[in-house]
């Protein structure tokens, strides 16, 4: 009887905001939840590379104010979230996700991969990850090259060793280079020895975990704290803040790949890009005779080469070559595609001018659904709210407002103080200042309800919960 080859572990980092794709990606509602290169969000498609009988079901490790945005968008999975309680660059969260897959077996696997890149060719994918497994059960760290297919400043390369002996596919690395400028990256393509870094990796956890105890043991040891200080609450891996604060912030390309003498590389072709700006995500769009991307309600006259997106409004483009035009419902970037890398500084002089704009959308989520703001005036706002099926806000009260509730759509149970009251379609209920109140959705379609708030403080920090279903403080 053949012994059954073990399974491979998902790792997906999901800690990025995804900056430079501002104002769609922002800091409370970052790329990898949008649906860019597909229908599909950017993190349930990672997740869908890796399921089916070779696989277990996948660890995420996300910034601890998205984890219902992630346990949502992985419904179904079996996903194990663990929560960062600071960014702390992708070294300590590895770090933190090979002590708990540990737990399955020191001889454990991990495909260690970020929730914010394309893939196009999976046959291909999973081609190279059996070449890069087969390695790391040999005791190799394996990253993923692509093979460039244009000199791309925006990467880091990897250019590629000999090929290690027994281990098919698979070659050593001479050395990692930081991004080029583009004369160097034109000589690496030309050159073809250089590969883009992906930074995908393959290793099991006990050869991630001694090399991060040599090369970096007071990181493991702060992550380590933070791991056995864990709170498990339901598919939740809270680490304890204190000790993986305590933890320097560094890349695992630094930490480990650049100094160990394990590191090795798959050299592959699957229709990988980090989507790292708009024009990354013209280059794999689909594109019209004009050579243009339009996404949304868009229509072009006499432009070429663009990339336009709208997220409901009407947008029109005359006679613009190599633009790029993204418009939401609160924002509007227009740029030379050639500048896609230069919004990075947009986003930190909006920052620098006190612009929410920069890291916040309009509709905010939260674990039972989500809400909009609609408008804003002197001692008075108006809001758009949804609930999903099942799902019901906190117990609270507020010190300087009251509300008024009008449901759109669905059915609502509302407490207000020692009453119970069932709502429908175009019925309302007042809300007195200080009054104890909750709702919830009973029924199998989302609630839809307008909110009017009035009093002497809006801001959303004016909630005091008593009972809360997502252990929210």
């Amino acid at each position: 009887m053949t012994q059954k080859t073990p399974q491979i572990l998902p790792v997906i980092l999901s800690g990025g905001t995804g900056t430079r794709l501002w104002p769609l990606s922002r800091e409370g509602y970052p790329k990898q939840f949008w649906p860019l290169a597909s229908d599909q969000p950017m993190l349930a498609e990672t997740a869908a590379r890796a399921e089916g009988p070779g696989f277990l079901p996948p660890m995420v490790v996300c910034n601890e104010a998205h984890r219902f945005l992630v346990a949502e968008q992985l419904r179904g999975r079996g996903a194990r979230i663990v929560l960062e309680p600071a960014g702390r660059n992708s070294a300590p969260a590895i770090a933190a996700a090979a002590l708990l897959a540990e737990e399955a077996g020191p001889g454990t696997v991990m495909w260690i991969m970020a929730a914010d890149s394309a893939v196009t060719d999976l046959p291909a994918l999973h081609a190279a990850l059996d070449q890069a497994a087969a390695a790391a059960r040999a005791g190799r760290i394996v990253t993923f090259g692509m093979k460039p297919t244009a000199p791309e400043t925006g990467y880091g390369y990897i250019e590629a060793g000999d090929a290690l002996s027994g281990l098919p596919g698979v070659q050593a690395i001479a050395r990692f280079v930081e991004k080029p400028d583009a004369a160097r990256a034109a000589e690496f393509v030309a050159g073809g020895r250089h590969l883009w870094n992906s930074g995908m990796f393959v290793a099991t956890a006990s050869v991630l975990l001694a090399e991060l105890e040599r090369y970096e043991p007071a990181m493991l040891a702060s992550v380590r704290g933070a791991v056995e200080g864990a709170q498990r609450d339901m598919d939740f891996v809270r680490l304890a803040a204190e000790p993986f604060v305590a933890a320097p912030s560094i890349s695992i390309d630094y930490a480990v790949m650049e100094r160990t003498q394990h590191a090795a590389v798959v050299p592959a072709s699957i229709g990988w890009s980090d989507i790292g700006s708009w024009a990354a995500l013209w280059e794999i769009s689909g594109k019209d005779a004009g050579g243009n991307v339009s996404v949304g309600p868009v229509e072009l006259v006499e432009a070429k080469n663009c990339f336009v997106r709208s997220e409901g409004i009407v947008t029109g483009v005359v006679g613009l070559e190599d633009a790029v035009v993204v418009v939401t419902d609160d924002a509007v970037l227009a740029m030379h595609r050639d500048r896609a890398q230069d919004v990075k500084k947009l986003v930190e002089q909006l920052k620098a001018h006190g612009r929410k704009e920069a890291t916040e959308h309009r509709r905010a989520y939260r674990p039972w659904g989500h809400y909009e703001g609609l408008i804003l005036g002197q001692r008075f706002q108006v809001k758009k709210i949804q609930v999903r099926p099942g799902a019901k806000l906190s117990l609270q009260k507020h010190f300087h407002r009251a509300e008024h509730w009008v449901v759109v759509s669905g059915t609502a149970i509302v407490r207000r103080d020692a009453e119970e009251i069932m709502l429908r379609e175009n019925e309302s209920v007042y809300l007195p200042l200080g009054c104890v109140h909750r709702m919830e959705n009973p029924g199998m379609i989302p609630l839809v309800l307008i909110e009017v708030q009035v009093g002497s403080y809006l801001g959303e920090d004016d909630i005091v919960r008593f009972e809360d279903t997502y252990g929210r403080a």
